[in-house]
């Protein structure tokens, strides 16, 4: 269908949406014209979220999708790869449905520079890009360098696997070639970072292949915070399915680790402790992804500043940021996350290419853990604007109960599983 008037741009909204905003009424003929060229840098589940629903919300506009991977291997569920209950290519999408089906231009190519004044995106290739408006979905990379003796070289031995794909493959040999009665040792970092829940599910789903395979195995979490997202839930989990095999470390407690020696295959932390790992798995402290430090939409924090609102850049014009390396006020940085403002986006960059006011946004975020493969916790949460930012309605959504029983821990298990399926189906078709 090809959208001629404003009442039918917002109905296939609602409808694309499920019912995430208020329309307000009207109607505006706009004739069969193109509505401009939109450029999104970054395939992942903000990227493809958001070229799929400008196409859907706006089947004129000429869309283009420049990521560098011709397969995306997802950060969610891949945990459960960790863990033995999936495999690398169940995890692993194409972009054949956006091309094919929903009509966005799919370039594999790497983006290099971004000219916010001539509007032109620099691809590796050589090939220069023009747009009306680019969405710049980048995700994280790490800051080599926050920890001491850990680098991008070192990681080849001493993983993160917080990029999906090959090392999440390295880290799961390791777990295989590790004795049993070894020791698995993990550093996750400080706020904000990719994934809040995802270091503890890490040790759930590893938890869950020792216990299978090697029982007299140990986890040990040195974290550099002091608390973490659905931790009463998690450690009830780790007490009845894994008793007495991980060991949380708080940062206070001298869970926060300052070094990394590979050769010995040592962590270290603030106070001078040494700890001994088989496997040692350090999930680095992290900022927004490169192209947006190239691009200048990055402040002091390694983050970008947007219009909570509409994601558009606080510092280039028609330019707007989604997903992890954006900053969105109360929204964790998540796939579910990343897949909701893609949708707001791409509802603010239509109404604008279309002149007209952008409905009132809505924005939601769930996330499911697998602490077993038939027990899963969940936190729920919808948002708002308030006040230039995004702020938690109050009374929607929370978090599993702590009281819950095996059945309805095997249920929210269940819905994991269907989570992903859905999701990853809303993303790429």
């Amino acid at each position: 269908m090809t959208i001629k008037t404003r009442r039918q741009f917002l109905g296939a909204m609602g409808a694309a949406a499920g019912g995430l905003w208020l329309w307000p009424l009207g109607a505006n003929a706009m004739g069969e014209r193109s509505l401009g060229r939109v450029v999104i840098v970054g395939g992942g589940f903000g990227g493809a979220t958001c070229a799929r629903y400008v196409k859907r919300f706006a089947p004129q506009a000429d869309v283009t999708l420049v990521e560098r991977d011709q397969r995306y291997v997802t950060c969610p569920f891949s945990n459960t790869v960790l863990g033995g209950l999936r495999g690398i290519d169940d995890i692993t999408h194409d972009y054949d449905q956006l091309a094919g089906k929903y009509g966005v231009q799919v370039i594999h190519d790497s983006a290099v520079g971004i000219d916010p004044v001539a509007k032109t995106v620099t691809l590796a290739g050589g090939n220069k890009l023009s747009y009306d408006k680019l969405v710049v979905a980048p995700g994280i990379d790490f800051r080599w360098g926050g920890v001491e003796g850990y680098s991008a070289e070192v990681s080849e031995r001493i993983p993160h696997a917080w990029k999906a794909g090959e090392q999440t493959q390295l880290l799961r040999r390791q777990l295989e070639a590790m004795p049993d009665g070894g020791l698995f040792i993990m550093a996750p970092p400080a706020n904000p970072f990719r994934c809040p829940p995802g270091p503890y599910e890490r040790a759930s789903m590893v938890a869950h292949y020792f216990k299978q395979s090697k029982p007299r195995a140990k986890i040990l979490i040195l974290d550099a915070k002091d608390n973490f997202s659905k931790q009463p839930l998690f450690v009830q989990g780790w007490e009845q399915r894994y008793p007495g095999m991980i060991e949380w470390v708080s940062g206070t407690s001298g869970g926060r680790i300052s070094g990394v020696d590979a050769g010995s295959m040592e962590v270290l932390n603030e106070i001078g402790d040494r700890f001994k790992g088989d496997v040692i798995n350090v999930i680095p402290p992290q900022q927004a992804g490169q192209i947006a430090h190239d691009a200048g939409l990055v402040d002091s924090t390694g983050w970008c500043p947007v219009d909570q609102r509409t994601f558009e850049s606080l510092i280039h014009k028609d330019v707007h940021v989604i997903g992890d390396a954006s900053i969105a006020g109360k929204m964790p940085k998540s796939g579910f996350a990343a897949n909701s403002q893609g949708k707001v986006c791409a509802a603010a960059v239509v109404s604008d290419l279309m002149g007209m006011e952008m409905p009132e946004p809505s924005y939601v975020n769930t996330c499911y853990s697998l602490v077993a493969p038939d027990y899963g916790i969940s936190v729920a949460a919808v948002y708002r604007m308030q006040d230039g930012a995004i702020v938690g309605v109050e009374g929607a959504g929370g978090v599993s109960p702590k009281d819950g029983n095996a059945e309805y821990r095997r249920r929210e298990a269940d819905y994991a599983y269907g989570w992903y399926q859905s999701i990853t189906g809303d993303v790429f078709g």
